[in-house]
């Protein structure tokens, strides 16, 4: 008997290895199996089919070493849809392996899953209650404990947990091994979940109100004839409520929902919300929960009574789900479904709407301000198009004003980072008992540091990227390989000990708003803030709750959070979003703007935007201020049609990374010229890209601009054949290449 491996490690194709007689019978397509690869490395493997005719050739085939898992725990449907991730990608079919599959089920990891075990407490064989009272009549402490017991219990067939007992009836665990000892009570190990289950009563689903009844039944009548759907719909409209219908019905036919977020702080608020509405049919996936939990949440899907739903972000997509009926993508337009390193670099909306189609499933995706690549998608009709215009409770769109800041500082009236009006709005609204969401796209103190006199600004030594001052720490840091250095107490270059902080970032903002509104309660949302498993949680639950007044953050406060006490929403460099050299940064400048505006008053009053800018008579500025999606689309698709960007041309981009400089750019030229070749003025460059060095390896960037109607088999192949003429060439057999499709 004869199997097909794939391996987790970046190889594009399965291995074949032969299977021992003994083994034969434990061996089926899905589980995985313990296998040498190379020179005495053992991995686990996963068994992709089994071979009905014997290889040409059986010599070096390897023996199986091992089967590591009693049933499968990969389902075909989910090796044809990391197949065509591979081909669809450009990555390698292990890559997608090793990202799919909890590590936890794997023998090779350093995490392997081991069932949680707690003790429990129960009546003893034979024992009846008159016995035990009886027993216990001259030892107090025991009598207590046993009526403890008996109140939690009062059949004397239940059992409970022998932390809960102890800490119910006040004793210590002498006088309950006491019990064990007479024969009363007995203690023993069970198995329990290390996930959370949801204790409070269901609820019955929210009535939708006119508008959004109506949005629901044009979604449901759009997706008897087309599989995906956008759901269109203003801040506050109540998606979520049209969402929670939708999963009702798919759940009534017996099938299963996967519900995508972009941001893991989402989760919280989200889970809340369908909980009360689905209670336990739920899980939830993402990075944040540890390898242990994933392992449960993939075995409860492999069972016989599965999650109706997972909520989850973009990994949540390799789950093995047994029937799937709906995925919804809520906030679709968000960059965070892109996965960037390392492979498969997927996008989670786009590789969401394949899996879907390969279970027969519907997809809707929604957003207020959709991506504009499936915006035209609904505008040609592939998808349906399902517009929700009303806010909940019909509240008027925030009113936005916009501040000159240029203007500002020529009068010399900008004292810090907050103009006159801010200041003053952000004193009304705590004065009225309301919360303040303040807006920047950036973490740390300062951008860089530079010398007042050489103009001297540290950099990484790895990197190609000057390092973000951090207060806090006192440290400089490179948000791209993440080291870190200590804050130099004076110019290497000059010796001058005054050095400035250049530009702002959260943390700045933060000791500013102390300093004007001492002793009001506020909170900072960043990556920096949110590293630990449940802190976004917890500053989302504190705000919340009230015990925030002002919250300041980076675009994690501007996606799908609903607070309803935010009146005031403050953008504090409009500027700084839009000057990215990156053909979508107006795009992504306008739904950041928009989403975080939307935060403003959720709760029948009118919130209120306070938008700071150099350039208010900007374009893109004056779309923001009329609420005008439509004029921004047109305008961003005029020039998207005139230099071929999506959503008319597919792009790819072509990293290659070597340590050697000059040893790159040869290469990176000699593959330029076989690429031009073969596919004319679709290749530009190579170039350097902005970063144009991480960890050492110097970067060059090739672009490809492909028509959506070429064929992506074609394509793959010259891709293919180019890069393995460049290999052969023994100089550049060492250069690492990237194939990023899609970016964004």
């Amino acid at each position: 008997m004869y199997i097909e491996v794939i391996l987790p490690a970046p190889l594009a194709d399965t291995y074949t290895y032969f299977v021992p007689p003994e083994m034969e019978s434990q061996i089926a397509p899905g589980m995985l199996v313990e296998v040498e690869f190379g020179k005495n490395k053992h991995y686990s493997a996963l068994v992709s089919y089994i071979r009905q005719v014997p290889p040409e050739s059986i010599l070096g085939i390897k023996p199986v070493l091992a089967v590591e898992t009693d049933y499968p725990v990969v389902r075909r449907p989910q090796v044809r849809f990391w197949e065509w991730l591979s081909q669809y990608y450009l990555c390698k079919l292990g890559s997608v392996y090793s990202a799919a599959l909890p590590s936890g089920l794997r023998s090779d990891s350093t995490v392997s899953y081991t069932a949680k075990k707690e003790t429990f407490v129960r009546f003893a064989p034979g024992i009846t209650m008159e016995n035990a009272f009886q027993s216990v009549k001259r030892s107090p402490k025991q009598e207590e404990l046993l009526l403890s017991f008996v109140r939690y219990s009062p059949t004397g067939k239940g059992e409970i947990a022998k932390k809960e007992l102890l800490a119910k009836s006040q004793a210590n665990a002498a006088v309950l091994n006491g019990l064990a000892e007479k024969g009363i009570l007995c203690l023993f190990e069970k198995e329990i979940s290390r996930l959370h289950t949801y204790s409070h009563e269901v609820c019955k689903l929210n009535t939708l109100n006119p508008f959004q009844q109506q949005a629901h039944n044009e979604i449901t009548g759009l997706l008897k004839e087309k599989d995906v759907c956008l759901l269109y719909g203003v801040t506050s409209a109540g998606k979520t409520e049209i969402y929670t219908h939708l999963i009702q019905k798919v759940i009534e036919q017996g099938r299963q929902v996967l519900f995508l977020l972009p941001e893991i702080a989402l989760t919280a608020q989200i889970t809340g919300r369908l909980q009360k509405f689905f209670g336990n049919q739920m899980g939830v996936y993402h990075s944040k929960i540890n390898d242990r939990e994933k392992v449960e949440i993939w075995n409860n899907l492999l069972g016989d009574s599965p999650y109706k739903i997972i909520l989850g972000v973009r990994s949540s997509i390799f789950l093995p789900f047994r029937d799937l009926g709906l995925v919804i993508v809520d906030e679709e337009h968000e960059p965070g479904y892109k996965q960037q390193d390392p492979a498969p670099r997927y996008h989670a909306r786009n590789a969401a709407i394949v899996l879907a189609k390969m279970h027969g499933a519907k997809v809707v995706l929604g957003s207020a301000t959709p991506s504009i690549e499936s915006y035209f998608n609904a505008q040609t009709g592939k998808y349906g198009l399902v517009r929700l215009e009303k806010r909940f409770e019909e509240t008027a769109l925030p009113s936005i004003m916009p501040v000159d800041v240029k203007e500002l500082r020529r009068k010399k009236q900008m004292k810090t980072l907050f103009s006159p009006l801010l200041t003053t709005k952000i004193q009304e609204t705590l004065d009225r008992g309301e919360q303040v969401l303040l807006f920047h796209n950036r973490r740390g103190f300062s951008p860089t540091l530079s010398c007042k006199i050489c103009d001297w600004t540290p950099k990484c030594k790895y990197c190609d990227i000057s390092l973000t001052y951090h207060k806090y720490s006192n440290r400089l840091t490179c948000h791209y390989c993440g080291r870190t250095q200590k804050l130099p107490e004076s110019c290497p270059e000059c010796g001058n000990a005054d050095l400035k902080a250049m530009g702002f970032g959260t943390e700045k903002v933060e000791e500013e708003i102390k300093a004007l509104f001492p002793g009001i309660a506020v909170d900072r949302m960043d990556a920096d803030t949110t590293r630990q498993k449940k802190s976004s949680e917890d500053i989302i639950k504190r705000f919340e709750d009230g015990k925030t007044q002002l919250l300041i953050g980076t675009q994690m406060i501007s996606k799908g959070l609903d607070f309803g006490k935010v009146s005031l929403v403050g953008i504090l460099s409009a500027d700084s979003l839009m000057n990215f050299p990156d053909f979508r940064a107006y795009e992504r400048a306008y739904q950041l703007m928009s989403q975080v505006a939307g935060r403003a008053g959720r709760r029948k009053t009118q919130g209120e935007v306070i938008l700071q800018t150099s350039h208010p008579e900007h374009l893109l500025i004056q779309s923001v201020l009329a609420h005008d999606f439509e004029s921004m689309y047109e305008t961003q698709m005029e020039e998207r049609q005139l230099f071929r960007y999506p959503p008319l041309f597919r792009l790819i981009y072509i990293n290659l990374k070597h340590r050697n400089e000059e040893v790159l750019r040869n290469a990176a030229d000699y593959l330029g010229e076989i690429l031009r070749n073969r596919l004319g003025d679709r290749v530009l460059g190579p170039d350097k890209p902005a970063v144009s060095r991480i960890q050492n390896r110097s970067i060059r960037r090739i672009l490809l601009k492909i028509e959506i109607s070429a064929s992506l088999n074609a394509l793959r192949e010259a891709l293919e054949e180019a890069q393995t003429r460049l290999q052969t060439n023994q100089e550049y057999k060492s250069i690492v290449i990237q194939y990023d499709v899609d970016p964004v």
